[in-house]
């Protein structure tokens, strides 16, 4: 009985007050309606542009899927991030644009993309392969030093990135190897074989392949920490 009577006292002074503040509360809840229905109407619009985005991508790499030959131009993906930047498809449109030029041959203008993918998208889980893009764009365009410069701040900041990471240390394997550096060369190709020990990809057994002729071009090498005995043996004939 008591807690009714505590609970009638409570009521009244609550609808006193409501009545006190009446074009307040009014106003308040005004504003509280109004700010759910902006927030709600935010994230349906980004749903929408996701859904969207995703579409136009897809509407450009399926025609691929079936027909390996009908190469989509770069500007098809260019206009899929210029449309829908803030969304993932976005995102690796921009990624495939840069890369399609890349494929053309295109390798200045392959590189401006991946370095605006740098800036655009710094927070992005893709970036390390906008990196590892423009680090190829200057290897393929001959500028070795700069090349390995970005292959090993590669290597240096992205130490975790399991897919790009072989990629980058078997380019530096080979710039090391090129640059009459043997041992430097071997140090990264062993890298790349630890990874795959058992030569199952084709860059662990490419890396296994060139780790061989380097032995055999450089005999005082050995390696810098044993090798597994029971992996795939690499077999080269000098010529």
């Amino acid at each position: 009985m008591a807690s009714d009577v505590i609970e009638s006292e409570a009521l009244i002074k609550v609808w006193a007050w409501f009545e006190t503040h009446r074009k307040q509360v009014a106003w308040g809840a005004a504003i509280v309606v109004v700010a759910a229905f902006i927030g709600w109407f935010i994230v349906y619009h980004q749903d929408q542009k996701q859904i969207a985005s995703g579409e136009a991508l897809s509407n450009i790499v399926i025609p691929q899927v079936s027909n390996p030959n009908a190469r989509p131009a770069p500007d098809a993906y260019l206009r899929v991030a210029r449309d829908y930047p803030d969304t993932s498809a976005g995102e690796r449109a921009l990624l495939l644009a840069a890369a399609s030029m890349f494929d053309e041959g295109k390798y200045t203008d392959a590189r401006a993309q991946f370095d605006r993918f740098r800036r655009e998208h710094h927070d992005s889980t893709l970036l390390g392969e906008a990196l590892l893009g423009m680090a190829a764009c200057l290897d393929a365009e001959g500028k070795s030093s700069e090349a390995l410069t970005a292959y090993r701040d590669l290597v240096d900041h992205h130490p975790n990135d399991l897919v790009i990471l072989p990629q980058a240390k078997f380019a530096l394997g080979r710039l090391y190897e090129a640059a009459g550096q043997p041992s430097l060369a071997r140090d990264f190709f062993e890298q790349v074989l630890r990874t795959d020990p058992y030569g199952s990809t084709s860059l662990g057994s490419e890396a296994g392949i060139r780790l061989e002729e380097l032995k055999l071009k450089y005999p005082s090498l050995t390696p810098s920490t044993p090798m597994p005995t029971n992996g795939p043996t690499f077999n080269i004939q000098k010529q």
